[in-house]
């Protein structure tokens, strides 16, 4: 056994309170970020996160925000057993669900709503974190539009700038960041705990159809965000939309508002893998700059 996975039931023994000898250790496939395995000592099972010990801190922003998600007595979530550091490698430690991809959908939209009403004095959070492999800023500011053009859009397309991504991207983008205020008229959101990285691969049921989420990028922030992100990319049933407006329905600018925050997921993209990003976030600046016009 590798000095890793020695250290790592070590540090499961203490964190749970009884010694942890592993007899199951089996890598799983498909993250984008961190290697990922499954641990058993034949009666517990844990799901552990990998990455180089330099990013424990990535590690620790996702304990936390799990734990806040936890603390909300909403949708359910893993349990956070321990992080750290072992043989050179950080990891994260959670417990491990078997989950499906169909569940009480309607139940989601539910708990999301409740979970949203967590609030907070002001916007932002009390550490920073990352949206994917990308450095999430979360300083706190008392006013919604300026968190968002500064530690959000205005982040992004910074981003872009540096990985060559300029002409019309920028000169709108500038443009866009200018005139927020207009996609805000007679709005103003409250601070709500957000999961912040709610696309479809970041929630399951398990098998009695209970909702799950994981992989959060917690903040406070306008409730249309979460909502927003979940019609990106899809995956989400009609039944979790109705059930959400009718728990807590959604103001009508949320129609134009949900480009504006999805657009700091594609640009995201964009910096993160390149491809069509760019040229999706330039349309969607364009199509926001329309409708304020």
């Amino acid at each position: 056994m590798s000095a890793f996975l020695v250290e790592l039931a070590a540090a499961i023994g203490r964190s749970s309170g009884a010694p942890f000898s592993i007899r199951n250790a089996q890598a799983v496939h498909g993250g984008d970020i961190s290697q990922a395995f499954k641990l058993s000592d034949g009666a517990r099972h844990y799901f552990v996160k990998v990455q180089p010990a330099v990013r424990l801190g990535m590690f620790e922003a996702e304990a936390a925000g799990l734990a806040a998600l936890d603390a909300a007595h909403a949708v359910r979530v893993p349990r956070v057993l321990c992080c750290g550091v072992a043989a050179g490698q950080a990891y994260l430690v959670l417990e491990q669900l078997s989950l499906q991809s169909h569940g009480d959908a309607a139940q989601l939209g539910r708990l999301l709503a409740r979970q949203h009403r967590v609030s907070a004095p002001q916007f932002g959070g009390p550490r920073d974190n990352w949206i994917g492999a990308t450095p999430q800023p979360n300083a706190w500011r008392d006013d919604w539009i300026d968190f968002w053009r500064d530690r959000r859009l205005g982040l992004q397309l910074r981003l872009a700038a540096g990985n060559g991504y300029g002409g019309a991207l920028q000169t709108d983008g500038a443009a866009l960041m200018a005139r927020l205020d207009a996609l805000f008229d007679g709005y103003a959101p409250s601070p709500a705990l957000l999961h912040g990285d709610l696309w479809g691969g970041n929630h399951g049921y398990l098998v009695d159809g209970t909702p799950v989420v994981f992989d959060p990028a917690v903040y406070f922030g306008d409730r249309e965000c979460d909502l927003a992100m979940t019609e990106l990319f899809g995956g989400f049933a009609p039944e979790f939309h109705a059930a959400y407006r009718e728990a807590w329905p959604l103001d009508a600018g949320y129609a134009v508002r949900k480009t504006l925050y999805n657009l700091y997921h594609v640009l995201n993209h964009a910096n993160l893998f390149g491809g069509g990003y760019a040229a999706q976030a330039q349309r969607m600046i364009a199509t926001l700059l329309a409708d304020i016009r």
